[in-house]
């Protein structure tokens, strides 16, 4: 359904509505800015990001031929800004949270009346842990496990936001997901270690990763399938990945747009628009 109300937009903002193009902008506002500051790191960076990207897609829509989607050329877009961000900072000092910053977190978790004290504390840890693992990884396993495994793209979407291969991008993907479980794993009360004497347990972390992107055999799958039923120690290990890639997947929705970075972008696309009329 979405795609389809972009197509109608993406028409209409082709043919020169500057309403229809605002409003397929807002559409993919969020994720921009989720992705700008999964990869930033830096609130302001993001803005940056965003708007430099929805203004860049505004001058160039009328040569968009749909030869990719939206999403994916939006994304392309962004990451070109994000390293531009990453050049110009790369000695800048690594950002450090705050006691003071920590406590407020924990304020804040604390007045969530869904859950007890101590559960939503658990929760906002887990989710912060999650940030935090995805935020060490390299930038280049950053990106690639950010737009699979928190926005959705497909392998080879993201094979082509990145201009490499797919083999490329699963490959990196499976490094990411294994760095990032073994952050995570301590708080989800599992075991980091996962080597294992020779012969006896398989990589299931790695197998399982590789499943995901349909490149292991129905034979080797159902292999480890039994494997998993007879060992607890490998069935915990992969649970624990399963979890991580969960939580990757709800980490998306929380980034919100902040009520200021919205209206200082909507004044800044609307005032390119008023220039070229």
């Amino acid at each position: 359904m979405q795609d389809h109300a972009d197509h109608q937009l993406l028409e209409r903002a082709q043919a020169g509505d500057g309403r229809a193009l605002e409003r397929l902008l807002e559409r993919h506002q969020a994720r921009v800015y989720r992705f700008g500051m999964r990869m930033c790191r830096d609130p302001e960076d993001a803005k940056d990001v965003l708007q430099d990207t929805l203004l860049a897609m505004a001058r160039s829509v009328r040569d968009f031929r749909g030869t990719s989607s939206i999403s994916t050329w939006l994304y392309s877009i962004a990451r070109s800004f994000c390293i531009k961000k990453r050049r110009r900072s790369k000695f800048a000092p690594e950002q450090q949270s705050s006691l003071d910053s920590d406590v407020a977190q924990e304020a804040a978790l604390l007045a969530d009346t869904a859950r007890s004290p101590d559960e939503a504390l658990a929760g906002r840890r887990l989710e912060h842990a999650i940030e935090r693992a995805i935020g060490a990884l390299d930038p280049k396993y950053r990106e690639v496990l950010v737009l699979r495994d928190v926005e959705g793209l497909t392998a080879p979407e993201v094979a082509e936001v990145l201009g490499i291969s797919t083999v490329a991008v699963k490959s990196r993907l499976h490094r990411a997901r294994l760095a990032v479980r073994e952050h995570v794993a301590p708080f989800l009360g599992i075991p980091t270690e996962t080597s294992v004497a020779p012969g006896t347990c398989p990589d299931v972390l790695s197998l399982f990763s590789r499943h995901l992107e349909d490149e292991i055999t129905a034979d080797v799958c159902a292999k480890m399938e039994r494997h998993l039923l007879a060992c607890g120690r490998c069935r915990g290990s992969c649970d624990s990945l399963k979890r991580t890639l969960a939580l990757c997947r709800t980490a998306g929705p929380s980034v919100e747009v902040p009520v200021p970075v919205r209206a200082s972008v909507k004044v800044a696309v609307r005032d390119f628009l008023a220039e070229k009329t």
